[in-house]
C-alpha cells in the first residue's frame, strides 16, 4: 500500500536559537533548511523545527523516540546536564510498562518526548 521511507512531525519552538541549541546538544544533526526552519537527524530518523509558537499546539505535541536501551539514554542524558543550562527543561526518570519502559524530556518550548524501549 505505502511505500514510506520516514515521517517527519514538524515542530515548533519558544525560542528557535534556544531549541536549536538544546537539540544539537541532544545529538541530532541540524541541516539549516531557511533562517527560521531546520531538519533535525539522527541515524536517518529526524523532524523539522519551526521558529514557530502557538501555545496551545506545543503544549499539546508529544513524540516518541525509540531507542535500543533507554538506561543508557538515560545515563547520557544526565551527563548532559540540560536542566541546569536550559530554563524549563524537564527530565523525568525511567518508568517500567507493561510494553517497555521510557523516561521523559521536556524540551525547552514544553514539547513532551517519550523515550522509549519496547520489550522483545
Amino acid at each position: 500500500m505505502h511505500n514510506a521511507k520516514s515521517i517527519r512531525p514538524f515542530i515548533g519552538s519558544k525560542n528557535f536559537e534556544i531549541s536549536r541549541s538544546f537539540y544539537q546538544d541532544l545529538g541530532f544533526n541540524e541541516i539549516i533548511l531557511a533562517p527560521n526552519f531546520s531538519y533535525f537527524e539522527t541515524k536517518g530518523i529526524g523532524f523539522y523545527l519551526q521558529d514557530a509558537y502557538v501555545k496551545d499546539w506545543i503544549d499539546n505535541t508529544m513524540l516518541f523516540l525509540e531507542v535500543d536501551d533507554v538506561k543508557q539514554f538515560w545515563i547520557k542524558l544526565l551527563e548532559l546536564n540540560l536542566t541546569v543550562k536550559y530554563e524549563n527543561v524537564k527530565l523525568v526518570p525511567i518508568r517500567e510498562m507493561p510494553w517497555g519502559r521510557e523516561c521523559f524530556i521536556h524540551d525547552p518550548s514544553g514539547i513532551l518526548w517519550h523515550i522509549g524501549e519496547f520489550n522483545e
